[in-house]
């Protein structure tokens, strides 16, 4: 199992370019495997991983995720190619659905029949990243054009997929599923086979897992899911991550973090590795002081 890192999740004093790039850096020279970030409200989530790829040599860099709805497929997948041509091929797309209340109420755009939506993104989008001519016609995208870029990379696609619609679609048509609030019991039992049977109907290889999780070494325990339930709060709302939430019978945020001694995260983090995640997106929460150093180091000795 891979052990990365979320971008501008805690991890530093500030979520500045500069020290975005200085601690992709120092996680590589530490010998971790990825940095991903997402595309939230401040920097562009692509951008920043063009900058990382390309200030770093053996690192791998991915989105986690980027929305679909405000970025039409064609200027995904050029932004895509540029992207992992800075990075000389080591960059992983990810992207998701959103949130309607993002969608429609921030962004005043149509939530509507959100997996068909998917399903014609990824229609346009994976053959424009093989610089495929793409000819297609559905009910929401009409699509006739070709990117000719000089440096080709593969690219893979990861979706966030959480619901059975979902997760199908995305073992169906991509590379694999990028999880966020969502905990051991749940990715065991039901993420991960459901995924896996849809990539094997599909006669396609096996599904990456990017599994991002809240994590902290700590001996206070109470105090650490305290601050992790106030920081995090707004995921407990959002309904897809309250499903999660819900399937691992989490009150909040809290209850699907990796929290405890050395002891109690080495089982947590083996437990990921036996279930089949495949990656690891550790998001150190700085809750108290020395918490992410500490964190830092535990998880450094769990590399492989």
């Amino acid at each position: 199992m891979r052990i990365g890192f979320m971008v501008g999740a805690g991890t530093e004093k500030d979520n500045s370019l500069v020290s975005a790039i200085n601690f992709s850096k120092r996680v590589e020279q530490l010998g971790f495997d990825n940095v991903w970030m997402a595309n939230i409200f401040g920097y562009d989530a692509m951008t920043m991983m063009a900058a990382v790829g390309r200030e770093t040599t053996t690192l791998g860099v991915g989105t986690a995720v980027i929305p679909t709805y405000p970025r039409h497929p064609m200027a995904m997948a050029q932004q895509a190619m540029t992207t992992a041509a800075m990075s000389n091929g080591r960059f992983a797309l990810g992207i998701g659905l959103s949130h309607k209340i993002v969608i429609e109420n921030m962004l005043g755009m149509s939530y509507d029949k959100p997996a068909k939506h998917m399903r014609e993104y990824l229609d346009v989008l994976i053959p424009l990243l093989k610089g495929e001519n793409v000819s297609y016609q559905g009910e929401q995208y009409n699509v006739h054009c070709q990117l000719d870029v000089a440096d080709k990379f593969e690219i893979p696609v990861i979706v966030a997929a959480l619901g059975p619609v979902m997760l199908k679609l995305a073992g169906q048509m991509t590379a694999g599923t990028s999880t966020w609030m969502t905990g051991v019991d749940t990715l065991e039992k039901h993420i991960i086979p459901t995924i896996t049977a849809a990539t094997n109907d599909a006669g396609r290889a096996a599904p990456r897992v990017v599994a991002g999780l809240p994590i902290v070494l700590t001996s206070d325990v109470d105090a650490a899911k305290a601050k992790i339930d106030k920081a995090l709060a707004v995921y407990g709302n959002l309904p897809s991550y309250r499903a999660m939430l819900d399937k691992e019978g989490s009150e909040g945020p809290s209850g699907v973090a990796l929290l405890g001694d050395e002891t109690a995260l080495r089982k947590k983090i083996q437990q990921l590795r036996d279930i089949g995640v495949t990656d690891f997106n550790a998001a150190v929460m700085n809750v108290e002081e020395g918490a992410f150093e500490r964190t830092l180091a535990f998880l450094q000795s769990e590399l492989s």
